[in-house]
């Protein structure tokens, strides 16, 4: 079987180094020439919605996914009519609007903090003072990783935040000061058969995530569970399925969704009996579902901007797994991750403090480089 990704990215990269060991074939369709899963799978290099393009991918697999949901939903239209697509195109279509996932939270009994749509200045002015402030205004469309965000804390910001977001479809959503945020990741077959990963809990830096660490036996899990589950079934769902959360004053509140494998699961490669990747070919493929269970515990620490030195970093950790995703530096970029697994929490837990300044040294290096600082003048 051959499987075709739309978006060739680390994510699909990933997908295929995981995966091969299936016997299986996979061919990516992404606009870059070096996309970074091309540098180990056949790669289609066009526009996503080049149709020329999506005709020839079609021709060539026999099941289609996609690694991000900013993927244009026409292109994804047009390839589903063709031949299976996995997940659905209504998932798809849910997580590239903020305002829809929302209504579908709200339509699934799913808790989730009050938000309010803002389409002109007095709406967002009424959003102020009916929800409160803080408050976080968001474009409901092509924001992730903290871009498309403005957080008002007064009357004052108001304007402010109009200037640089208006005049394309916002939501307006109550700020939350979380005690912490987590995630659940699910894969669902095509007969429905359904399995969870142990949620891992999450440490954002510039809207970016930074840490990723699960230590199985959470007490929320069996929540975040019950919720993915109404989301699963709603959608008819096929593949990985990630809900992040916010936990509040004993509660979980939804974020968003994300339709496919997730940033907060990169610790599954190592730290599960089956990784997320492997569990999305093989959901999409109609293959059975590989056991989710952990290996102990896990921290996985993502790579933005600049790879630490590996010399540096697999000396001092000498059970790490490096991944670098062969991806040129760029501040913000994220250009690979590692993932340290541990019998118990507690050698864990040592680790976490220089793990952390070593991703975070490699990132403010680059940041702060003379090539980088001319190039933002």
């Amino acid at each position: 079987m051959i499987v075709g990704i739309v978006g060739g990215g680390q994510l699909a990269r990933m997908m295929l180094l995981e995966s091969y060991s299936l016997g299986l074939r996979f061919v990516t369709l992404d606009p870059s020439a070096d996309a970074c899963a091309g540098h180990v799978g056949e790669l289609i290099q066009a526009p996503y919605d080049n149709e020329d393009a999506l005709r020839q991918l079609a021709g060539k697999v026999d099941v289609v996914t996609f690694e991000f949901e900013n993927v244009p939903d026409t292109s994804v239209h047009v390839l589903s009519e063709q031949l299976p697509v996995y997940p659905p195109p209504e998932a798809l279509g849910f997580s590239q609007d903020r305002m829809a996932e929302k209504n579908l939270f709200t339509e699934l009994g799913i808790p989730t903090p009050s938000y309010l749509p803002v389409d002109s200045l007095p709406e967002l002015e009424g959003a102020a003072f009916e929800l409160g402030m803080p408050l976080i205004l968001k474009t409901r469309r092509l924001g992730y990783d903290g871009k498309g965000q403005y957080r008002i804390n007064a009357r004052q910001d108001i304007l402010t935040a109009w200037e640089a977001l208006g005049g394309v479809p916002l939501i307006a959503e109550q700020y939350i000061a979380f005690d912490r945020e987590i995630s659940i990741i699910a894969v669902r077959g095509q007969s429905g058969e359904t399995r969870y990963y142990p949620v891992p809990e999450n440490t954002h830096r510039n809207g970016i995530l930074h840490l990723s660490v699960c230590r199985p036996g959470d007490p929320r899990q069996a929540d975040a569970e019950s919720y993915i589950d109404r989301l699963l079934d709603r959608l008819n769902y096929v593949g990985v399925l990630t809900l992040e959360l916010f936990e509040h004053e004993g509660r979980l509140l939804a974020n968003e969704i994300a339709p496919r494998v997730h940033n907060s699961g990169h610790w599954t490669i190592e730290g599960s009996q089956t990784s997320q990747f492997e569990n999305h070919v093989r959901a999409i493929t109609g293959l059975p579902l590989g056991s989710t269970a952990a290996k102990g515990c896990s921290v996985m620490v993502n790579f933005i901007g600049n790879l630490p030195d590996r010399v540096e970093t697999l000396a001092l950790f000498e059970t790490i797994s490096f991944h670098a995703y062969g991806k040129e530096p760029r501040p913000g970029r994220k250009v690979g991750h590692g993932t340290i697994n541990t019998v118990d929490a507690e050698s864990l837990e040592a680790m976490i403090p220089e793990l952390s300044r070593i991703a975070l040294s490699a990132s403010e290096a680059m940041t702060s480089s003379p090539l980088v600082a001319t190039a933002r003048k």
